[in-house]
């Protein structure tokens, strides 16, 4: 299944010029008619808007830096419904080297009508508070103080950062309508750009051109937008934001002192640039610090495919991922192998490194995790990517590994992983591969039960994760133990005891727990109501969209569900009425379901299940499950009857 994509990329040779008279980078004088405003024009439901936005990146001719210049102003329309717009966070990277982000400036006003009048609240910088997100990331927070229905949020900051390599991406349609959206991105001509643009929106106002500013010659993108509805997202995708319109930029190239020094143009560029990384190929193409550490067992395997999966568990068993993502090494192998921790790279760079210093064939494949959003395949950089994956070629075969999950085996990697596409870094040249999960996840829930003499039902329910689904679990499981077992008791509404969740040797993930509850039955005179699929039973249509659907549908990989539950009939009573079976399943098979209830001896088995063949399908299949989950939701609401004899 393709997917479907819209993405364009401008270079800096672009001389189309299309300009319309209107002044960018000029916020306008702020209104009293803003603070009367009662609901939005664009969407009358907003709980907020977006009044102006602009969003400003300039390289500093003299210091290759760039300065990023943030303003908004915002309508608040339902401050109980605008939770994101309290606060304003601004992260800062520092790369431990020396380097740094810096928060130049900030301004930030609160206004309301009082008295017919505007009454303004400054931010107080004392507010201020500092968070450290990680070891490279610290964002500044500020609290905004006195919102109401109706007031107004402005505030501008200003920062400069030495990462002048890679502009970040921005986005120009956002979760909040907006009445004007503007994005400026100016370099000196002796730093040249690629930009990289995606999405289907077409600004109203557009310049791109060579102009002298700043005492110097500069090349300036500029687009700006009116009237923008606030983005919505769909069930069952991957990552909404790849469908977002947005902008990023990319430096292609300098030209200092006479000389030219290009970056990365080609996706051989990349492998070329890489290949004599010190963080990236210097790490896997040297055995020398990894002969050692290798198990004896391991060395003498003679079949190159046990011998693969052997290195994979010696890897993934012995060192930990630290959870930070990158395709270059946080501190490398060296230290990796020392303090027995590190980053995405450090892990599979590692297995990368004793798979070949056995004499296995294998390679480095760049990726884009799910949540960093789809590779720009017409556009080769190196900001595409942000993980970092490996690949065997036995016997003319490929296998995938990704060392960072516990439960990972050969092909069964995590499912941040499978978005797509990934570049192929063999020795020799760089190739684009389409990454398509056909390994399927099972998902089983069983239920044993009996209805006691005072009306409650009590039993045992167990949870079992297969293949993708189990490799999830257990890293939920492992990331916060207690949340991931309360979620048993929000998602059913059930006062589950003595949960124990665990992995299996087979790397299944199983959690089993026991349950007694006095209101799944309701008593009708002689007769006694009960679903039988009790508290697992489907209560509405998943796909549910009116809307017409416009992105893939995605599941990540093939997929069965299975619920099964037996119920003990309570002496002295017999089945009045069963619910009625029901099968369904597509023309290409590609989507079935199935619901059985069936009498045996004195119990009732009820058997659910759907299987969805295919990891994603195009959006003109969406019809075809909401029909199926239509019957699903149908059939499972139905109910039995048990009348005392």
């Amino acid at each position: 299944m393709k997917k479907i994509f819209f993405g364009l990329s401008f270079t800096v040779s672009t001389v189309a010029v299309y300009a319309q008279k209107h002044e960018f980078l000029k916020m306008p004088k702020f209104d009293i008619e803003d603070l009367k405003k009662t609901k939005s024009e664009i969407d009358e439901k907003a709980p907020a808007e977006t009044l102006y936005r602009s969003i400003h990146y300039h390289i500093d001719n003299s210091t290759g830096n760039y300065i990023k210049k943030v303003k908004y102003r915002v309508k608040i329309y339902d401050k109980d419904k605008s939770e994101d717009w309290m606060n304003l966070e601004i992260p800062l990277y520092d790369n431990n080297q020396g380097s740094r982000e810096t928060l130049n400036s900030m301004k930030a006003y609160v206004y309301n009508l009082e008295d017919g009048k505007i009454a303004e609240t400054k931010v107080d910088k004392s507010s201020k508070f500092r968070s450290k997100e990680n070891k490279y990331i610290t964002t500044s927070k500020f609290a905004f103080p006195n919102i109401k229905n109706g007031s107004v949020i402005e505030f501008q900051y200003e920062i400069t950062s030495p990462f002048s390599y890679e502009i970040p991406l921005t986005y120009i349609e956002t979760d909040t309508p907006s009445e004007y959206t503007e994005y400026v991105f100016e370099s000196p001509i002796n730093m040249s750009y690629n930009i990289d643009f995606r999405g289907s929106l077409v600004p109203k106002y557009k310049k791109v051109a060579e102009e002298n500013s700043y005492g110097a010659q500069y090349k300036t993108y500029r687009f700006a937008y009116e009237n923008l509805k606030s983005f919505k997202k769909e069930k069952f995708v991957k990552n909404n934001d790849n469908y977002r319109t947005q902008i990023r930029a990319e430096l292609h190239s300098t030209f200092f002192n006479n000389g030219l020094k290009t970056y990365t143009s080609t996706w051989e560029d990349i492998r070329k640039k890489l290949w004599e990384d010190d963080e990236f190929g210097n790490q896997y193409k040297k055995d020398r610090l990894v002969k050692e550490i290798i198990p004896k067992n391991i060395s003498e395997e003679k079949d190159q495919h046990k011998k693969a999966n052997l290195l994979l568990d010696f890897v993934k068993n012995n060192y930990t991922w630290n959870e930070r993502y990158g395709f270059r090494t946080d501190n490398g192998i060296k230290d990796l192998i020392k303090n027995k921790t590190g980053n995405t790279a450090d892990l599979n760079l590692l297995l990368l490194n004793t798979l070949r210093s056995e004499g296995i064939k294998a390679y480095p494949i760049l990726i884009s995790t799910i949540g960093h959003g789809f590779v720009n395949l017409t556009f080769p950089n190196l900001g595409n990517f942000n993980y970092v994956i490996v690949c065997t070629e036995i016997d003319k075969k490929i296998y995938l590994y990704d060392a960072t999950s516990k439960q990972a085996k050969e092909d069964l990697l995590p499912a941040r992983v499978w978005n797509n596409n990934g570049l192929l870094l063999r020795d020799d040249k760089a190739e684009l591969i389409s990454l398509t999960n056909i390994r399927e996840s099972y998902n089983s829930h069983a239920v044993k039960a009996k209805i006691n003499p005072d009306g409650t039902v009590s039993g045992v329910y167990q949870d079992q994760d297969e293949g993708m689904g189990a490799l999830n679990a257990k890293e939920r499981f492992d990331e916060n133990q207690d949340k991931y077992k309360k979620e048993y008791k929000e998602v059913f509404s059930v006062d589950f005891d003595n949960i124990n969740s665990r992995a299996l040797d087979g790397g299944e993930f199983r959690s089993t727990m026991s349950f007694s509850s006095g209101n799944m039955i309701d008593n009708l005179g002689k007769r006694k109501i009960i679903n039988p699929l009790l508290f697992l039973h489907q209560t509405k249509n998943d796909f549910d969209q009116e809307e017409e659907r416009k992105y893939m549908i995605d599941f990540i990989s093939p997929m069965t569900k299975t619920k099964v539950v037996e119920i003990e009939i309570p002496e002295g009573y017999d089945v009045a009425e069963l619910p009625k079976s029901k099968k369904i399943v597509t023309e290409d098979k590609e989507i079935s379901y199935s619901y059985t209830v069936e009498k045996k001896d004195n119990r009732i088995v009820t058997v659910s299940e759907y299987k969805i063949a295919s990891a994603d399908y195009p959006k003109e299949y969406y019809p075809a499950f909401k029909q199926i989950w239509k019957v699903i939701s149908d059939s499972e609401s139905q109910v039995m009857s048990l009348i005392k004899k």
